[in-house]
């Protein structure tokens, strides 16, 4: 059983649970997917394998190398892709995902509204502002779902920051709410961090504004108070990169264009 297929029975286990729903779809934008190709990639450019089911195209992917294999039976072209740039290749062209079909517990097809639907959810960031902090004090009330969903999340944020810290916070002007501050983020990696954070907030079911993100330095004064008083999360280690070339669409610095 795979992480996919986990959130994948979860899901048909409680069908009216959209907290659930919301888990299964962070599950498959967070999964490295394996789409079928009709031909081999050429110039970072790929062709998926379309396959007509009740009139609606499909492009047939799978969690696993070896499930797609299993399915085709056979040495075919594929290209590994993030599932958040999947669906955002696929995205307006009336292309739905058939996941895993005939390999796993997991197998379900899922539209292409849905695939739009992801996408959109996907690019909801959260804005910017220049409130500045005037306390932090332990986090209190926020849901559940909100801690382990940013467990989840900068679970798989290798390399974009030593750790993060969750606190209550009172600004200048009065207004409380929550804080996630990261320290000594990578350079470049602000945005994507930020975009965690929100999504992780989104897929739990929870209104935005419930909590802002900052940046600070392990030098900073305002590191030493959230250390004291917020909850800590430990983001992994960059592994090192592989040296033997990889499959095509594998280097998520350079995803292949859809033809």
């Amino acid at each position: 059983m795979t992480d996919l297929d986990n959130a994948h029975a979860a899901m048909e286990a409680a069908p009216d649970d959209d907290a659930v729903r919301l888990r299964f779809y962070e599950r498959l934008a967070d999964t490295e997917l394996f789409m079928l190709l009709g031909e081999e990639a050429a110039d970072d450019q790929i062709t998926p394998e379309l396959f007509e089911i009740e009139d609606q195209s499909f492009s047939l992917v799978f969690d696993r190398e070896e499930r797609l294999s299993q399915f085709v039976g056979r040495a075919a072209p594929y290209a590994g892709l993030p599932g958040r740039t999947l669906v955002q290749m696929l995205a307006g062209q009336g292309i739905g995902l058939a996941l895993n079909l005939d390999v796993a517990p997991s197998a379900m097809l899922i539209p292409a509204e849905a695939v739009d639907w992801l996408v959109a959810t996907l690019a909801n960031a959260p804005d910017e502002t220049e409130a500045r902090l005037t306390e932090v004090s332990p986090p209190v009330g926020l849901p559940e779902a909100v801690v382990t969903g940013l467990d989840r999340k900068l679970a798989i944020a290798a390399g974009m920051a030593r750790f993060a810290y969750l606190a209550a916070a009172t600004y200048e002007d009065g207004v409380r709410g929550h804080v996630l501050a990261f320290v000594d983020a990578a350079p470049g990696a602000e945005k994507a961090l930020a975009s965690a954070a929100g999504e992780a907030l989104t897929f739990s079911g929870i209104e935005a504004g419930v909590m802002d993100v900052l940046f600070v330095r392990a030098a900073d004064p305002l590191a030493a108070r959230l250390a004291r008083v917020g909850l800590r999360f430990d983001l992994p280690e960059l592994a090192a990169a592989p040296q033997a070339p990889g499959a095509p669409g594998m280097d998520p610095d350079k995803p292949p264009r859809l033809r």
